[in-house]
């Protein structure tokens, strides 16, 4: 049936990624959109209304970036980023404008067909009920009804992943967790790159701590993976 799946608009100026991609989510039972420029992307958008976007960061005209900051002041839709080997800067960019994920080319059409339907499934899932209307650690308080944070009475821009991110630490202090046991509770998937973890640690740091070299709040612990310390 016909978007039983969901729809997906592929925005990427390279033919070929285009037609592998398209088939691949197509064999995964959804209905797929293409597009060769942001241009292009950003009106099949505002026509179709897909239930996910899968975006390349590098294309002439309207980059990825720039698409992607656009669809975030009219929608809240799941964006896939598509970059290059060694583009961290623009695998960071994209996320602080509000992408849900990334995959790194090359890419198996396979793995990035698994990777939509995961964003697609924790996108539908119904957001628990949080442990508490607001999660308060000494200057940095959270309203969760809201999904506002502060720091030091001024607010925090953090993203849905980030304030999502933060919101699981703070009501779970003290404990350990590994990148993949993140990745699981935090973004609901049981596989996936674990880097997408670090960044978005990385850029958290960047927003609470005073001094994001030097960590006391998001702890690395050696071997293991990341510990949220109170009262820091």
């Amino acid at each position: 049936m016909e978007d039983q799946a969901g729809r997906v608009l592929v925005v990427d100026d390279d033919e070929t990624v285009r037609d592998v991609v398209r088939r691949y989510l197509e064999v995964a039972g959804f209905t797929v959109d293409v597009a060769g420029d942001g241009a292009a992307g950003l009106a099949l958008f505002a026509r179709r209304e897909p239930d996910l976007v899968v975006l390349d960061v590098m294309m002439p005209g309207i980059n990825g970036l720039e698409v992607c900051r656009r669809l975030r002041q009219v929608s809240q839709v799941p964006i896939v980023m598509l970059t290059a080997l060694g583009e961290e800067e623009n695998r960071i960019a994209g996320l602080q404008l509000g992408a849900d994920d990334y995959v790194t080319k090359p890419f198996s059409p396979k793995e990035l067909a698994l990777r939509v339907a995961s964003v697609l499934r924790r996108a539908r899932m119904p957001r628990p009920t949080p442990p508490a209307a607001e999660l308060v650690d000494g200057d940095l308080r959270l309203q969760m009804n809201a999904r506002q944070a502060t720091l030091a009475g001024a607010e925090l821009p953090l993203t849905t992943r980030e304030f999502d991110l933060l919101a699981f630490f703070l009501a779970h202090p003290g404990v350990a967790y590994s990148r993949a046991d993140l990745l699981e509770k935090v973004w609901g998937w049981d596989f996936g790159d674990q880097s997408t973890v670090t960044v978005h640690v990385r850029r958290l740091r960047e927003k609470i701590e005073r001094d994001p070299a030097k960590p006391v709040r998001v702890a690395t612990v050696w071997g293991v993976g990341y510990r949220y310390d109170r009262g820091q």
